[in-house]
């Protein structure tokens, strides 16, 4: 009987090893099913816009837009593109128009000088997006110059926030513009990865389970 026990330990070593590679083959397989959806949260950037960061304008452009590298939202609501001249004044109604992966909003620019395009609208994702550029206006002679307002018809909320520092969240870089809530999409990313983590375990276990009631 003494001589039969090595046989026992072995076998029921091979069988927690068995177990083991089990759980392990299930919990890698539900962390990369996670993964598709951590990537599917990120939110659009934004790849051109017109006219361009720093551009010099002398025509009257007709509107402002941007392009994204993904569809946009068409809500109705939470999309707008504000053009505000060096006159504290705001040039166009604000109102952008979605199209795809673009939004624009129509314009006719005023006094001389540097104008800023401040601009809202909802990523693919669901989230709203937000940000600005700035190009300058030097309007040829005998260019009609538009009207400014003390306020947009659409958009009075898409302003980005003013940081402690004087500047505003958001400002726009060489590609037009970056996504100025990247800092939200990381709680979001986390949630993703850490439900991910958590199926992943919990497939583990439940095979780890089935396998040692089986045996």
């Amino acid at each position: 009987m003494r001589a039969q026990r090595p046989a026992r330990s072995g076998a029921s070593g091979r069988r927690v090893r068995g177990i083991l590679g089990a759980a392990a083959v299930v919990a890698a397989s539900a962390l990369l099913v996670s993964v598709p959806a951590i990537s599917a949260s990120a939110h659009n950037s934004v790849i051109s816009t017109t006219p361009a960061e720093g551009e010099v304008v002398t025509q009257q452009p007709g509107q402002v837009s941007l392009v994204t590298n993904d569809d946009l939202l068409d809500l109705g609501t939470g999309a707008a593109m504000l053009v505000r001249g060096p006159d504290g004044l705001y040039y166009g109604d604000g109102c952008a128009v979605i199209d795809g992966a673009s939004a624009a909003a129509a314009v006719d620019l005023g006094e001389p000088g540097t104008y800023t395009v401040t601009w809202q609208v909802v990523s693919t994702d669901g989230h709203p997006i937000s940000g600005e550029w700035a190009f300058d206006w030097q309007p040829a002679d005998g260019v009609a110059l538009g009207t400014g307002t003390d306020a947009p018809a659409c958009g009075g909320d898409a302003a980005p926030a003013t940081e402690p520092d004087g500047g505003t969240a958001g400002d726009a870089g060489d590609e037009g513009g970056a996504e100025t809530d990247a800092a939200a999409s990381v709680p979001t990313d986390l949630l993703w990865l850490g439900g991910g983590v958590l199926v992943a375990v919990a497939a583990g276990v439940v095979t780890w389970l089935a396998v040692r009631r089986r045996a």
